[in-house]
């Protein structure tokens, strides 16, 4: 599949580029952004997949996280897709701020008319990884994935659905439990319909207590004051609780403030 870079900028000794492509699973040209470090000059290096929250594009962890010094030294391949398709021309799309373009919310829609494009799931777990694998310096058994509330969402189901496809997995003020918080259930019922059963198959929460063994590393930092976490949006005790009972080790840190993006 053709890559056409977008951009390459010198950074702590890697590179950080963004390319374009055309993809099958989401049916619109895509931009994804990824690091490679030094080491990548020489020999392959683990992928370390990002997943942005709502609103975001690849350039928001690129250019707001400040993460290229820790991937430079650690020699890390870091790759930070788009957070949903672009310029699909479907009705409504672009009606709210998280529904539509920008929030795809990471899951493979069955709806109609979103179906079609709305494959963030399959992209980010199956296309995505195919691509980066076929054409940069990535060792496939050395895979890792994080994120950011919607992208944290993201990063804990892709893990849960895929067990020992990712070595470990860490979530930021991550929506833990969507079938009941707001945002889910607004977004669930566009992309895969009123039949609620279908949502606990992209809800993390249920997941993980049919996740066989307990071979996940799995981090979550959650800020105290952060407004959603009060509204009810992100439910990480539910997480934790469901995580106590099936055994599976979680590591939660409750920050200071927020750690929601400016």
């Amino acid at each position: 599949m053709a890559l056409k870079q977008i951009s390459s900028n010198k950074c702590f000794g890697g590179l950080q580029k963004v390319f374009e492509h055309d993809s099958v699973e989401l049916n619109c040209k895509m931009k994804f952004a990824i690091y490679l470090p030094p080491k990548a000059e020489t020999g392959k290096c683990p992928a370390l997949y990002w997943l942005s929250g709502l609103t975001c594009t690849e350039q928001n962890f690129i250019s707001k996280s400040g993460y290229h010094q820790a991937a430079s030294e650690h020699g890390l391949v870091v790759i930070a897709p788009d957070t949903s398709p672009r310029g699909c021309n479907i009705k409504g799309e672009d009606e709210s701020w998280d529904f539509g373009t920008g929030a795809g919310f990471y899951v493979d829609a069955t709806e109609h008319p979103w179906k079609t494009n709305y494959r963030m799931y399959s992209y980010v777990t199956e296309e995505l990884p195919q691509l980066i694998n076929a054409n940069f310096p990535v060792d496939p058994q050395r895979m890792s994935i994080f994120g950011h509330s919607m992208g944290g969402h993201g990063a804990l189901i892709c893990a849960l659905k895929n067990p020992g496809k990712y070595k470990s997995v860490s979530a930021f003020a991550p929506i833990c439990n969507p079938v009941i918080c707001p945002w889910g259930k607004k977004a669930f019922n566009g992309y895969l319909g009123a039949d609620q059963s279908k949502w606990k198959a992209y809800d993390a929460t249920h997941l993980v207590k049919s996740f066989p063994g307990s071979q996940l590393d799995i981090l979550i930092d959650q800020g105290k004051d952060d407004q959603f976490l009060s509204d009810g949006q992100l439910l990480p005790d539910n997480f934790i609780a469901a995580c106590t009972e099936k055994k599976i080790p979680v590591v939660f840190r409750l920050q200071e403030a927020s750690i929601r993006k400016s």
